[in-house]
């Protein structure tokens, strides 16, 4: 069964804001893109690059890996651009009482 874990309210992730959570061993961006909440697991799996600190694309709801480049799909977490192939993982997000929140296992 995921375990639910709580990232921050609502008002503290406004639309074209990253937030930045630890899991266990995992790091998971948090992205507001335009008003919908994704999470994506913060590597790169061309040479595992911090993707949340990559540039976030609002109008494709895709970020970009700081060190070369690869774009991500925030929905699905593959690669849209080399040299990166391989997806990385994605989490479902809720939004509860006012509170953003990650399902995680």
């Amino acid at each position: 069964m995921p375990e639910t874990i709580t990232v921050c309210p609502v008002s503290d992730l406004p639309p074209g804001a990253m937030r930045l959570v630890e899991w266990e061993d995992v790091e998971i961006g948090v992205f507001n893109c335009n008003g919908a909440f994704y999470a994506i697991e913060d590597r790169c799996s061309h040479d595992d690059g911090p993707l949340a600190e990559g540039e976030l694309d609002e109008a494709t709801c895709t970020v970009e890996c700081p060190r070369h480049g690869s774009r991500f799909d925030l929905k699905t977490g593959k690669p849209l651009t080399l040299p990166a192939y391989a997806p990385v993982d994605v989490f479902p997000v809720v939004v509860d009482d006012d509170l953003i929140k990650l399902e995680v296992d």
